[in-house]
């Protein structure tokens, strides 16, 4: 256990299913799918047509000066943060003791393919002066920690689709060690673009049902086909709980802990047995001193793809044991919102903190036939009561290289 108690005190996102928390957490409960078919032209010569991209463009919120020096990840996190930030009542805090923690799995990928193209077909004078801050993959966190004056440290941890977990996870070490009272936490990713797409389907990662785009996502249904690209951001505001109390914060929920663990397994496919998976969770119920009977909930990373799904259930009932496993109420919320990458994260935390917050569980759906080797209890269709006991829930990111993220969150 540790000395230093960590809240989330903001919340802010922009993704497939609202432009803010509010639109995307009302749609999570409606069982609401933020999917749907492309309609540009390059995407005719593509196995996939349909993606998840954010419900509000960032031209609605951003001045277009902005714009043009921002890449869209450090635009969605921009949004985000001052969501979160104004979410938190913006907290009075010295600037040499506040962070920013925030991932992207890819980074300015759209700048990097945009000003490539126009140095080929235009030259290198037209290329932008703001490229290269444009396209590192800290820009994210260097725009948010340039927007709210972030001096404590300014990070960008990449580790794939579980980035923004890890960025949550380590923004809760930053103020455990001293080293911040508020940290602006979360991820964002901005990668739908025809040449993801073909190579995510070269892979074969990624569903083709392009007649049903919205029943694309299917997490633990026995006709999955592969994860849905989804775009967007989510951001937290932490805080040590000393500091939220003397501002008189409103607390959503306490970050009790973290796990980590990588499979070594395979560059792409996850340990088949979820040895890792379970081992990060294991780690987080060490460092939270939470018993497994208290995890009520967990927020699977599940993105519907035929090798990943199962194997996290499994590691689900291996780390918290059989009479645990049985009472926990497992969902993915990637069945509505797509798989958001190094943005999934944290958008997939926000949800577990309202879920312990708002005592409703958002449902999974696109389960017509489940799959029979899940041994845990899924949430499907509709959305279901917390139990007036729960203590804690878990959000869970797993990312290609085999990186582990878990994230517990307790009732304050």
């Amino acid at each position: 256990m540790h000395t230093t108690e960590v809240v989330v005190t903001g919340l802010g996102a922009t993704t497939p299913l609202g432009g803010d928390v509010a639109g995307t957490w009302s749609a999570l409960l409606e069982g609401r799918s933020g999917i749907a078919t492309i309609h540009e032209d390059w995407v005719a010569d593509l196995p996939v047509h349909f993606a998840g991209r954010i419900a509000q463009e960032p031209s609605e919120v951003l001045p277009r000066p902005r714009l043009r020096r921002l890449d869209r990840t450090q635009q969605f996190s921009l949004i985000a943060a001052k969501e979160a930030w104004e979410d938190a009542g913006s907290p009075g805090v010295d600037p040499t003791r506040l962070g920013a923690v925030v991932s992207s799995g890819i980074g300015g990928i759209l700048t990097i393919l945009e000003q490539y193209d126009t140095f080929r077909e235009r030259g290198w004078k037209r290329v932008s002066p703001f490229t290269v801050p444009m396209l590192m993959p800290n820009g994210p966190a260097a725009a948010v920690s340039l927007e709210y004056s972030a001096r404590a440290g300014a990070h960008a941890p990449v580790s794939a689709c579980a980035s923004s977990a890890e960025a949550v996870a380590d923004a809760v070490h930053m103020i455990r060690s001293g080293r911040a009272d508020v940290v602006i936490a979360g991820g964002t990713e901005a990668a739908i673009h025809p040449l993801n797409l073909a190579s995510f389907a070269s892979m074969r990662a990624l569903s083709t049902r392009n007649d049903d785009p919205q029943g694309a996502s299917r997490p633990w249904d026995t006709g999955r086909d592969g994860f849905v690209m989804g775009e967007g951001a989510g951001i937290v505001v932490l805080e040590s709980a000393e500091h939220a109390a003397a501002r008189g914060a409103r607390v959503y929920a306490v970050a009790a802990g973290v796990g980590y663990s990588n499979d070594a397994h395979d560059i792409v496919l996850p340990d088949p047995e979820g040895a890792g998976q379970a081992q990060a969770i294991r780690d987080l119920l060490e460092d939270s001193g939470l018993a497994p009977a208290e995890i009520a909930h967990v927020n699977a990373h599940a993105t519907s793809t035929p090798a990943g799904d199962v194997g996290e259930t499994a590691a689900i009932r291996a780390a918290l044991g059989d009479s645990a496993a049985d009472r926990v109420a497992v969902t993915s919320t990637k069945s509505m919102t797509g798989h958001l990458l190094g943005g999934a994260g944290a958008v997939e935390s926000i949800a577990t903190v309202l879920a312990l917050y708002e005592g409703r569980i958002p449902p999974t759906i696109n389960i017509e036939e489940l799959d029979p080797e899940v041994r845990v209890d899924i949430v499907r269709d509709k959305p279901r009561d917390m139990p007036a006991d729960a203590v804690a829930a878990v959000n869970e990111s797993f990312g290609f290289g085999g990186h582990n993220v878990a994230v517990a969150f307790r009732r304050a």
